[in-house]
């Protein structure tokens, strides 16, 4: 194992990532690359747990993430970047660990009953939904990850995990370290119509989004609620794209938006205009990172190819472990 202490995570593919996706996550990991042993896989096996009646989407999501992360800064030079379901070794991995896990552990899992009221036109009554925290351990466990960044939202599940590891350990000796939850901070970034971004919310901007998409999805973001005429001094603390403008604009423009907004030097719509040209900016490159990697599919097998060699190097020796401590 590498002496820098070695974390692991992933991401659903359910579509092409957006600036919440980013900064909630991607933007944390990227930083993360020069510190730590990264292991980052695409969750294609979860995100079968709550669409399994419409996998037809998955592979073409699997494709723009991986292409998604690279454009955005994941280098395969320093991360191990992989598929999940190309790895057989999680698989075999989750059904021993679903063998020790008590039913009430999953049943007391937030995350579980928050999807259970949220999403009720689909019927997640499935024994993968109830189970996912299992597959989720396996995941981080069969890389004997030391730490998992996330949210303190997400803190429950890796709870869950370490939860799963103590009690293998227990039963069959000590075989896998009890994983830490590394907390990470993210900047807030709502979507247009100030929800959470989703994309099933359709209020989000895609990494990928040429610019004039950009432009026309920035004209209909919602500004301060209050401000109903240009002429209304506008309130910059509660305006959506003023938190856009803190994360792409420059300070100085910032400062000037600030002051400019509260005495009604500036309205929304040139406001708005500003803050996009400064977004369209931003992401130009890695838009463009897309295209090229899009246009080179054979560099995008190539690092998965090679992600995949090495952590399944990694998953059959930890199995290897797990079978003689269970006698199999």
């Amino acid at each position: 194992m590498s002496e820098k202490k070695r974390i692991v995570s992933g991401m659903r593919p359910t579509g092409p990532l957006h600036l919440g996706n980013y900064h909630g996550a991607l933007e944390n990991w990227i930083r993360m690359q020069d510190t730590y042993d990264c292991f980052f896989f695409i969750a294609d096996w979860h995100a079968l747990t709550s669409n399994y009646e419409n996998p037809g989407d998955i592979p073409a999501f699997t494709r723009q993430m991986i292409i998604d992360w690279l454009s955005a800064g994941l280098s395969p030079e320093k991360s191990t970047l992989f598929i999940q379901s190309h790895i057989p070794e999680h698989a075999e991995l989750f059904l021993l660990l679903s063998m020790i896990t008590p039913v009430p552990w999953l049943e007391r899992n937030p995350t579980y009953k928050d999807q259970m009221d949220q999403l009720k036109t689909k019927d997640l009554s499935t024994f993968g939904f109830l189970g996912y925290p299992v597959l989720q351990a396996a995941d981080i466990i069969i890389y004997k990850a030391q730490g998992v960044p996330v949210g303190v939202d997400q803190v429950p599940h890796i709870e869950i995990t370490r939860e799963i590891a103590r009690r293998f350990n227990h039963l069959y000796g000590q075989v896998f370290p009890e994983p830490d939850a590394i907390l990470t901070k993210s900047a807030k970034i709502l979507g247009t119509d100030r929800r959470k971004m989703s994309k099933s919310y359709d209020n989000a901007i895609y990494l990928s989004d040429a610019p004039e998409a950009i432009g026309k999805t920035v004209s209909q973001m919602i500004t301060d609620p209050q401000r109903a005429r240009k002429s209304d001094p506008g309130n910059p603390d509660v305006c959506n794209v003023f938190e856009f403008h803190k994360l792409y604009s420059p300070a100085s423009l910032v400062s000037t938006i600030n002051a400019d907004c509260r005495i009604a030097k500036i309205g929304c719509v040139e406001c708005k205009k500003q803050m996009a040209a400064h977004l369209i900016t931003v992401l130009t490159p890695l838009r463009e990172k897309n295209e090229y990697y899009k246009d080179h599919p054979e560099i995008v097998d190539d690092i998965l190819r090679a992600g995949e060699e090495k952590a399944r190097r990694v998953a059959k020796d930890t199995l290897m472990e797990v079978r003689a401590a269970i006698h199999l």
